[in-house]
């Protein structure tokens, strides 16, 4: 266990948005929180913002837009001497207005790369860690959105996510491959084609890891943070608009607060104790405020796009 005899949980993305907020709410039920973050010092006045207590968290490097990084987080973390009992990925990049696709260092398109290849490399590694902690309810989460399923309002706005049989993955994923069906860029599907493979990675670690384990494997949409940094490279117009669409027409708003208590209760709480789950508070938040296992979309829930995802990305991540 980390300092002072608490739990450790690593979260991704913590210096801002709903990470921040979970940061936050972890801290708040006596966990240790290693903020994992690109940029050091956004992170250090993030927690302090919030009135994260200093001896709750620990900052280390990330870049899940780089496999290196990945590898070099995991290092650090270990060399910190604490243990895992519990893994937030929450991460992820949004860029819908780019034209052409960013790449990673190894060549990989860079949403892709950060919301799902670095992640699934990272959950891989840090398994060991998370086995050998003698934590009684240790815990893998994986952040999911609405959009990664076409059944849902906020899926059914094209672009339809569509993995198709992850031809771009079977060539290689590299210049002039960019989509993971191996189809022409789009930005918008690129994003929710990552979340697809989120909750596609939730649901394999769950089957071949559970039983064996008892770590419990799960995922979560907490509701609408219409707020949240990862509509910053959106249109400004957009960013204005988006909240009070959620607000008073959807009524999908969820405060980036209540999100980050959300997904700490998911993390840490008795009721979430069931792996394999998609939890879920309605995309229009059910009145009684109550979370719920939502069925997720067919190709989420599809166990053999599941393990062939699951074969390719690790030959991408260099597992195989």
């Amino acid at each position: 266990m980390a300092q002072n005899g608490k739990p450790t949980v690593i979260i991704t993305g913590a210096s801002s948005g709903v990470g921040l907020y979970t940061a936050k709410a972890m801290a708040n039920k006596g966990w240790h929180v290693v903020m994992a973050c690109r940029d050091l010092a956004k992170a250090e006045t993030a927690a302090q913002s919030v009135g994260i207590p200093k001896d709750s968290y620990t900052i280390i490097h990330i870049d899940l837009g780089s496999l290196d990084s990945v590898r070099q987080f995991v290092n650090n973390f270990r060399a910190s001497g604490k243990t895992l009992d519990a893994l937030l990925c929450n991460a992820a990049i949004y860029m819908p207005l780019i034209k052409e696709p960013l790449r990673s260092p190894e060549g990989y398109e860079l949403t892709m790369t950060t919301n799902h290849l670095g992640h699934f490399l990272l959950c891989n590694l840090l398994l060991e860690d998370l086995k050998k902690s003698s934590y009684s309810d240790r815990r893998l989460v994986i952040l999911g959105t609405v959009t990664h399923n076409p059944d849902e309002l906020g899926g059914k706005i094209p672009p339809r996510p569509d993995l198709g049989n992850l031809e771009g993955f079977a060539a290689g994923f590299k210049e002039p491959i960019s989509m993971i069906d191996g189809k022409k860029f789009e930005p918008v599907k690129a994003y929710k084609d990552s979340k697809v493979c989120n909750v596609l990675t939730m649901r394999e670690l769950h089957r071949r890891y559970h039983d064996t384990t008892g770590i419990v494997f799960s995922s979560l949409y907490p509701g609408c943070v219409a707020e949240t940094p990862l509509f910053r490279n959106h249109y400004p117009l957009f960013q204005k608009i988006f909240p009070l669409f959620q607000k008073y027409i959807t009524g999908g708003y969820v405060s980036q607060e209540l999100s980050g208590e959300r997904v700490a209760s998911v993390i840490a709480d008795t009721e979430y104790k069931q792996s394999g789950a998609y939890w879920s508070w309605g995309n229009r938040q059910k009145k009684d405020g109550k979370s719920f296992v939502q069925r997720v979309s067919p190709q989420a829930r599809d166990d053999e796009k599941a393990e062939r995802l699951w074969d390719l990305s690790a030959k991408l991540v260099g597992l195989a």
